[in-house]
């Protein structure tokens, strides 16, 4: 079955909810025609992906997780996780990426029902750093209606989008609360917005050949601007930050495929192998070919 595209980057969609603000970054749709290597996202950030069809595997937090169609799950601030698809029945996805933001303080304690139930909302979404489970709330529907949306672009599209995707956001924490009953009787785009999605991408495909000096030209700042960015919505410097990409990506080339260790030291950045296998035990705790060994014998390979 092949499910309508999403691929939505220019978002000016601002959520309220409780005291906090949900600024959407982008919904996107893909078909796993190849596996996602180890990434994380940054302080701020969570992904809500929604597996509509094929099959896969979650890595996250060091357990894996079957995927199959209908699966549904969140990934928060540090999570580091991976997806490897099925080669005979690729993982399809949606993607919603935003950032949880502090937004106008509203009175405390709650004073109405409709107060309480925001608040108690905004706090399940902001603590549930990690989620994995099987929709219970039809969210193929919201995200079908999501695509229509935003392929046609009817007059007052964009208000259909946010209330659409607010949607969504209701239906995932119905999904953790397993339908809890209510307790109740029945802004613009930044710039910051821009550069934390080409941080993203760029150390998620570019890990391998990036500079300060590149990512800093790409952001439109000076390299000391970078750095401090990097600090403060990543907690990391640009070195460290390059380097676990690189390692992440090394360990996931090192599981799936029988390129030598030379040869991953080279594709992922490194001029000398010492200086990768110094790097990767350092990192890891374990030699890159012990790594392999280990790793392989776990999945019977």
């Amino acid at each position: 079955m092949e499910y309508p595209a999403i691929n939505f980057d220019n978002m000016n969609v601002k959520i309220a909810i409780g005291d906090y603000v949900l600024n959407v970054l982008y919904v996107r749709f893909g078909y796993f025609y190849s596996s996602m290597h180890r990434h994380s996202h940054s302080n701020k950030s969570y992904e809500l992906h929604y597996i509509p069809g094929g099959y896969g595997t979650l890595i996250a937090n060091e357990q894996e997780y079957p995927i199959t169609p209908g699966t549904l799950f969140m990934t928060g601030p540090d999570i580091a996780h991976e997806q490897l698809t099925s080669p005979n029945d690729p993982m399809a996805e949606y993607c919603i990426c935003f950032e949880i933001i502090p937004g106008p303080s509203w009175p405390y304690p709650a004073k109405t029902l409709e107060e309480q139930e925001s608040y108690t909302m905004a706090e399940l979404l902001k603590e549930t750093l990690f989620w994995f489970g099987q929709d219970t709330q039809n969210m193929l529907h919201s995200f079908q209606q999501l695509s229509s949306e935003t392929i046609h672009r009817y007059i007052g599209y964009d208000r259909m989008v946010k209330q659409i995707i607010e949607q969504l956001v209701i239906k995932l924490i119905r999904n953790y609360t397993d339908n809890r009953p209510s307790i109740r009787q029945p802004l613009l785009r930044t710039l910051d917005d821009d550069r934390l999605i080409l941080i993203e991408e760029s150390f998620l495909t570019n890990y391998s050949a990036i500079t300060l000096q590149d990512l800093a030209n790409l952001l439109g700042l000076s390299k000391r601007q970078t750095e401090r960015t990097l600090r403060e919505d990543y907690g990391s410097t640009f070195m460290k930050k390059r380097t676990v990409a690189r390692l992440n990506a090394a360990a996931f080339f090192l599981r799936t495929t029988s390129l030598s260790i030379s040869s991953i030291a080279h594709k992922v950045g490194y001029s000398t192998l010492e200086h990768f296998c110094q790097s990767f035990k350092k990192h890891y705790q374990v030699s890159a070919s012990s790594y392999r060994i280990s790793r392989n014998a776990n999945t019977g390979e």
